[in-house]
């Protein structure tokens, strides 16, 4: 047995010092490794990526590179190319007044919807960055007033009408709502409803025959101008109606929640295309005669609500998922329900549906499309009747359909790409 009493254990005094990983685990060489060539299957994966990426870029780069921007028509294109690849991009370059703001909106007005589109960032900025300061809420309370007269013209009273309209419900709403939610919600609507009524036959009697800004009737909108309109609009009224549509069938009141049961489920079973036809021609019969009721007007309406039954759904979930918790916690503050749900259950059911939500939006946006159906020139509505049945670009399908599909994705990315922003400055789960 060996001897271990004169042995002495060795105890290290001093820190090492810190080594630099190694070089295929970090910087560029790090990434790849790691995600690009992490095995077997993925390196496999990966080099059959890049063959798919190599195979579309060698086709699509020399047509998009090659292609024709000063000719008339197509037969000059051709001849320009002389069977080398390229696109006849002088469809763009000739015809995208009508791409963009239809074929028969007056040239002379086209700073109005440029001017319009222009506020419209200004307009949201607050709402959807919270750190600008809150006074611009004010102009975006504004906004959607200015942009109608903007884009429509005629006589500025008629905003200002339906201006009114929205104050006085509002004061109607607030008067009434400490009495009960219910009361205040439908005397607010009553009040707004009442004002208009009775404004629009002031309005007809005092209007000038000649307004400031030169009226351009609905027949003339269309273009990608037409998309936005019909997105931005219904969007927007949609999830508040959502929100309504939400809370309604989940009432207490038999009454209220079968209303909105029955309008969600029939809405949610019907096509958007079923809707727009009614629109179209069905809602006429059920009109006074000689009644004009604009087709914006009517195509708005029904698209605000195919959407806004869906996001009820989106925003019923959210509320589902909450824990009962934090309905107890309301109660236990003494809040009445409107302050319940105004500043403890909406916002975090909200924050729980922005996916639903933007999934829904972004859908709609696209489904926006569907107008050229009933015969309105939106863009793929321009696309298909005007542009392609003229004899000079009879033909010309990829750069027409290519570009549309361009404008619909940089709106669809900048919309994804914000609420995953805003879902992760409204993060509160430290993972």
């Amino acid at each position: 047995m060996a001897d271990t009493s004169n042995s002495i254990a060795f105890v290290r005094t001093e820190t090492l010092p810190q080594l630099d990983p190694p070089a295929s685990e970090v910087g560029v060489i790090g990434w790849m490794k790691h995600n690009l060539f992490n095995g077997v299957w993925g390196t496999l994966l990966t080099l059959l990526s890049l063959w798919a990426i190599y195979y579309v870029l060698s086709g699509f780069l020399p047509w998009l590179l090659g292609g024709v921007w000063g000719t008339n028509s197509l037969a000059e294109c051709r001849e320009v190319l002389g069977g080398a690849a390229g696109g006849c991009f002088s469809v763009l370059s000739e015809r995208w007044n009508q791409l963009l703001f239809g074929f028969t909106y007056p040239e002379e007005y086209y700073w109005r919807p440029t001017v319009a589109f222009v506020l419209l960032f200004v307009a949201i900025a607050p709402v959807m960055f919270s750190m600008l300061p809150r006074v611009m809420l004010v102009f975006t309370a504004i906004y959607p007033f200015l942009a109608f007269h903007l884009i429509w013209g005629g006589t500025i009273l008629s905003p200002l009408l339906a201006m009114a309209g929205f104050i006085v419900g509002y004061l109607a709403y607030s008067r009434l709502v400490n009495q009960s939610f219910a009361m205040g919600f439908f005397g607010g609507i009553v009040a707004a409803v009442l004002t208009w009524y009775i404004g629009g036959f002031i309005v007809d009697a005092i209007a000038p025959e000649n307004p400031t800004l030169g009226a351009v009737p609905s027949r003339d909108m269309g273009g990608f101008m037409l998309n936005m309109i019909l997105g931005v609009v219904c969007v927007s009224l949609s999830i508040p109606l959502g929100i309504a549509l939400a809370l309604g069938r989940q009432s207490d009141m038999p009454i209220i929640k079968w209303i909105c049961v029955v309008f969600i489920e029939f809405i949610r079973g019907v096509p958007l295309i079923t809707l727009l036809f009614v629109a179209n021609v069905v809602l006429a019969y059920f009109l006074p005669p000689g009644t004009n009721f604009d087709l914006i007007l009517r195509v708005i309406i029904m698209i605000t609500m195919f959407a806004s039954a869906y996001i009820a759904e989106v925003i019923r979930g959210g509320l589902a998922a909450l824990p009962r918790g934090q309905y107890e916690a309301a109660d236990s503050l003494g809040l009445d329900y409107a302050q319940s749900m105004r500043l403890i259950i909406l916002p975090q059911a909200l924050k729980i549906s922005i996916p639903g939500i933007v999934n829904v939006a972004v859908g709609l946006f696209k489904d926006t499309t569907l107008v050229s159906i009933i015969s309105m020139f939106d863009l793929v509505g321009m696309i298909r009747g005007p542009i392609l049945a003229s004899t000079e670009w009879n033909g010309v399908y990829w750069e027409l359909f290519g570009f549309a599909a361009f404008l619909f994705f940089i709106v669809c990315y900048g919309i994804s790409q914000y609420s995953q922003w805003l879902e992760r400055q409204l993060a509160t789960d430290h993972r």
